[in-house]
């Protein structure tokens, strides 16, 4: 077993395992490698203990219809497959903690999170104590060799694929034994799922899945309600004047529009958003649209894609997992990264997390702990 297998299609005939969602991209994915020579073996990872509460149909990606799904798949293109129960390590890692983060009144990104503990955490580490060379998934981006001889994490060939951002948590040993197959060219979704037609996968018309996988009817607030309570609490304009009335600050997040139910609108007629949540006291405070603008921002929990970044540099960076990239100078100091951006940005929430690239490498991430706001609130004064 290499500690850095070489990219797909180079090098020596690797031992690869295949994560197989029951989709469409993984299919071809796991395709492409075993028609690149590897020795290609599929997995569907079983992330609840009880599948039919999560998603069924196009809603989701960890159904019992996604894992005949998957297996058919294997089946047809010729390799072994396994489906491996992780679902307790799942409720613990990436639910338990969506939970808690929205307790704190945070924002998280649950696919983030689990790419960085179950995908490419306990699923690479069972892989590589079986004695597998790589993990294989469907996602759209592409490891390189960089120049200094270490694994780079960089965009798809087809921006407008790229999936890169959720990628943004993996190390240098992750990556060392990352396989994407679908990065590299640009192929058009349309064209991947002619190609999955071509090789004869049942999964070539099948509907992406959006949203969060276990969130069985894709009620969030709900969701959370039945995990978290629900406590009336007030809402609060930026002087601290009661506008209205909520049902739990975890049913907010920053930037929010709608849904606030404030029973009469601001003295410029203008709408309000959600700039601020306090879980400790129950309240949610409102203002326009300029005060949302954040010149800066402090994160913590950094992980770095290669080597961590020396003294302060110039970079981009991007915000959600379709978000645009926006100029920065970033810092990091210990467990810290520093940002500052070039101009404004709106709806940045505590919990998401920061992406930087230089160019079209990932240089890494971290998860937002505070913000810095080019107007200063009411809630701002009272904080600092």
């Amino acid at each position: 077993m290499t500690d850095s297998p070489p990219p797909p299609g180079a090098g020596p005939r690797l031992r690869v395992l295949a994560a197989m969602s029951g989709g469409v991209d993984s299919a071809v994915a796991a395709a492409r490698a075993a028609e690149a020579g590897h020795e290609v073996t599929g997995v569907h990872l079983a992330l609840s203990a009880n599948p039919q509460s999560f998603r069924t149909g196009a809603r989701g990606c960890c159904t019992i219809e996604d894992s005949r799904d998957a297996r058919r798949a294997a089946d047809v293109i010729g390799i072994p497959f396994y489906v491996w129960d992780l679902a307790e390590r799942f409720r613990a890692e990436v639910v338990d903690d969506f939970i808690a983060e929205y307790r704190e009144g945070r924002t998280p990104n649950p696919c983030l999170r689990c790419n960085e503990k179950i995908k490419f955490a306990a699923l690479l580490d069972k892989a590589l104590a079986l004695g597998f060379d790589a993990v294989c998934t469907g996602h759209y981006a592409s490891v390189v060799r960089g120049a200094d001889g270490r694994r780079e994490l960089h965009r798809s060939a087809d921006l407008s694929k790229d999936q890169s951002y959720v990628l943004g948590v993996l190390d240098d040993r992750q990556l060392a034994h990352a396989m994407f197959p679908l990065g590299d060219t640009r192929t058009t979704k349309d064209e991947i799922r002619a190609e999955a037609e071509r090789r004869g996968l049942a999964v070539a018309r099948k509907p992406d899945s959006h949203d969060i996988c276990f969130i069985a009817d894709g009620d969030t607030q709900g969701f959370l309600a039945g995990h978290l309570g629900s406590a009336e609490g007030d809402i609060l304009d930026q002087d601290g004047r009661k506008v209205g009335t909520h049902q739990g600050a975890h049913g907010f997040t920053i930037g929010q529009r709608r849904g606030l139910r404030i029973g009469h609108p601001a003295s410029d007629g203008k709408p309000r958003y959600v700039l601020d949540i306090s879980p400790v006291s129950n309240t949610v405070t409102v203002g326009p649209a300029e005060a949302l603008d954040i010149v800066a921002l402090t994160a913590i929990r950094p992980r770095w894609c290669g080597t961590p970044p020396a003294g302060p540099g110039a970079y981009t960076a991007q915000l959600r997992a379709h978000g645009a990239e926006t100029p920065v100078t970033a810092e990091a100091e210990g467990d810290e990264l520093r940002v500052r951006f070039a101009r404004p940005v709106r709806g940045v929430a505590p919990g998401q997390a920061i992406v930087l690239y230089d160019g079209t490498r990932v240089v890494g991430s971290a998860t937002i702990a505070g913000t810095e706001r080019a107007v200063v609130t009411t809630a701002d004064r009272q904080a600092g």
